[in-house]
């Protein structure tokens, strides 16, 4: 497709969101970008890749460090700013700068880190949301890592609080408003196949009419 778009994904965990986004991007023939911006960010900061992932989309546990995106991450302040600052936050700062690199250069497909607050003023930017039954996330998940559902559902409860708080943090924004989004879908109407098929036309209709 001749229109140039960039793609945001937000996600329920347990609802294949990522799963979805992958599959879009296959569609769309556009990049994907989900762990990857891990790698990426490890290889700009020279941050150890083992500790970016433990801390990833994760926000700091201390407030002793109060950070502005607004103010910062586009008007060129960097991770060399203060050593003081916690790597959480160092993390987030230079995954944001990648993530308005790939947005100025090529299609493509995102996955959380707050890439819809961060592209807000983009105009080729498509927000998604993806949801599903709180029932069908738990066989999700303990299908996906052998778990027991009892175990699926502490697992469900400990990651979105994270990403809530995350969002929160960074976004000063609350995770999952639909007003964020360009389009909000329950995954398990249509499976990860017709979700992903009816996504990409979405974003292909959604970019031609802007």
């Amino acid at each position: 497709m001749a229109e140039q778009f960039i793609v945001t994904i937000a996600r329920e965990y347990g609802s294949n969101g990522r799963i979805i986004g992958k599959k879009m991007a296959e569609l769309l023939g556009a990049s994907f970008y989900d762990s990857e911006l891990i790698t990426m960010a490890a290889q700009k900061s020279g941050m150890s890749q083992n500790l970016l992932d433990n801390i990833d989309e994760k926000a700091a546990h201390s407030l002793m460090y109060s950070i502005s995106v607004g103010a910062g991450v586009f008007s060129g302040f960097g991770v060399g700013t203060s050593y003081n600052m916690p790597l959480n936050d160092k993390l987030f700062l230079v995954q944001a700068d990648i993530i308005k690199e790939i947005a100025e250069k090529e299609n493509a497909v995102i996955v959380g880190r707050c890439s819809d607050y961060l592209l807000r003023d983009c105009d080729k930017a498509v927000n998604l949301f993806i949801y599903a039954p709180y029932e069908m996330r738990k066989e999700t998940v303990a299908a996906r890592y052998d778990v027991s559902i009892d175990k699926a559902a502490e697992m469900i409860v400990k990651k979105e609080k994270q990403r809530k708080s995350y969002y929160s943090y960074y976004a000063g924004r609350k995770w999952g408003q639909t007003a964020n989004y360009d389009l909000c879908i329950d995954s398990s109407v249509l499976g990860v196949e017709g979700s992903a098929e009816l996504l990409a036309d979405f974003v292909i209709k959604r970019s031609r009419n802007r």
